[in-house]
């Protein structure tokens, strides 16, 4: 970085409230830790995963890996549909403005099952 370039931080840092300071050292930290992991691959094709994460990942859990140009994610999978977490996430949501009548849902089961008899009887 050019002098320049940390005088203008160190300008920047001391604008700022000392409680504001900390954060913004902290997540500097983490942003310099989180770009300078990187991760070879073996001879075998299997990455070489740096300890502190897969310290994180757990034996037996199983993940998605999404890999793009410039990062490697891995999110856990959870096991089975969870009926809770379903129901939270309905009631945090805002109420329906436009509720479908029983009559409206009704029709469009009918609708439906009409268009797989179709199906069906087409396909014979």
């Amino acid at each position: 970085m050019s002098s320049s370039a940390i005088g203008t931080l160190v300008k920047i840092m001391e604008s700022l409230p000392e409680t504001l300071q900390d954060r913004v050292v902290e997540h500097l930290r983490e942003y310099i830790l989180k770009s300078n992991i990187t991760v070879p691959v073996n001879p075998d094709g299997k990455l070489e995963i740096p300890a502190e994460i897969e310290a994180q990942l757990k034996p037996g859990d199983r993940y998605t890996v999404t890999v793009t140009a410039d990062s490697i994610v891995f999110q856990k999978v959870k096991a089975g549909f969870d009926w809770e977490e379903l129901r939270r996430r309905r009631e945090s949501l805002p109420p329906d403005p436009n509720p479908m009548t029983m009559e409206e849902i009704c029709e469009i089961v009918r609708e439906v099952r009409r268009e797989k008899r179709l199906e069906r009887e087409s396909q014979q």
